[in-house]
């Protein structure tokens, strides 16, 4: 239990946010001033510190470097027109950083642990915050075992840290996306619903020949009889067939997604039907060549709203229709753009303000 937190702060000498230019930010490339740390030792978390941004020293026999028991999570903070940093649902990313910390047995992290950690790192580093539209600040909250010590158990110490990049689009332009029948990110029972490290790792391969095809990423298949689409890559991902947003509903093997959760809700609010199910790739292959595919796209943190303009699987290749400021994509981004900027009142209670 931790009653109350205080954070001892070592401010850098010199910023270095001078040599950052903020019209041109390659995503995850550019790093703040600062970062958050603090230690989980005989049972509690303490040591709680921000201190200037560096390299870790850790022991050859971290835990977490041979067996993956880390976890993490990606939230993003926007600046307003009035200067003012806003926090787009927070609360979110706390709660399922202890459901991927529980799942990998990391101790679980206090409310007022990650709330205060993350706010006074933002507080100290907010001029890197950008003010341009479409860019933004992306927090990243990772906890990862630190025993010295090889042996399959889980870790009796911890590190929280939190690290803070200025961002712009993590896509520049719509995506290639290829079904993926073959290899599998997530099978149940698995850790496909945690933000855990190795999930990851183990997409890497089949991503790299996707990519030497022309594809950007891979849309995932279930891990049993590869019918049945789970998410895109990095993202959730969302078609609109018949002019219905449909999307494959989360399960254990599924990342329960928060951008995912407002495009659902905004979309509904926009009048749109929402269904919630299974998509299997017939279903989808059918709708592309019947020509009642409307849109495809992908979301996420990083990539907010990726279009879709090809869907492809070994045999076929299809293009797909990119709308402009009709499409639902385009709406819902413009919808979302104007509660994270700060263009209108947030009626969800989505934002934390600094």
């Amino acid at each position: 239990m931790i009653d109350t937190i205080n954070i001892e702060i070592e401010k850098v000498k010199q910023s270095k946010i001078d040599q950052v230019d903020f019209d041109s930010i390659q995503f995850g490339r550019v790093y703040t001033d600062h970062m958050f740390l603090a230690d989980y030792i005989d049972g509690d978390w303490r040591n709680f510190r921000i201190q200037p941004y560096d390299y870790l020293k850790v022991s050859p026999a971290n835990p977490a470097i041979h067996y993956g028991q880390s976890v993490f999570e990606g939230l993003k903070a926007y600046r307003n027109t009035d200067g003012e940093v806003l926090i787009f649902r927070p609360m979110d990313n706390f709660n399922r950083i202890n459901i991927s910390a529980e799942r990998l047995c990391i101790p679980e992290l206090p409310e007022e642990l990650f709330t205060q950690a993350l706010t006074e790192l933002i507080k100290l580093d907010k001029n890197w915050v950008p003010s341009k539209r479409g860019s933004s600040l992306y927090i990243r909250p990772f906890i990862f075992a630190t025993d010295e010590y090889v042996g399959i158990r889980p870790s009796d110490t911890y590190k929280f840290m939190i690290i803070l990049a200025p961002v712009g689009a993590y896509y520049s332009d719509p995506v290639n996306v290829k079904i993926e029948r073959n290899y599998t990110r997530a099978v149940s029972g698995g850790t496909g619903f945690a933000k855990a490290a190795g999930n990851y790792a183990g997409s890497l391969y089949p991503t790299k020949l996707a990519i030497e095809q022309g594809y950007h990423q891979l849309i995932w298949t279930d891990g049993i009889e590869h019918e049945y689409i789970e998410e895109s890559g990095t993202m959730n991902i969302v078609f609109v067939i018949d002019n219905t947003l449909v999307t494959p509903t989360t399960s254990d093997s599924i990342l329960d997604g928060i951008t995912r959760r407002s495009v659902i809700t905004l979309a509904r609010e926009l009048g749109y039907k929402v269904e919630e199910r299974k998509v299997s790739v017939k279903e989808l292959l059918s709708a592309i060549r019947e020509n009642r595919l409307n849109e495809a796209f992908g979301v996420g943190t990083a990539a907010t709203i990726a279009p879709i303009k090809a869907i492809g699987t070994d045999e076929e290749r299809f293009d797909i229709p990119v709308g402009g400021e009709d499409a639902l994509s385009a709406k819902i981004l413009k919808a979302l753009d104007e509660i994270r900027y700060g263009v209108v009142e947030d009626s969800h209670g989505w934002i934390m303000k600094i």
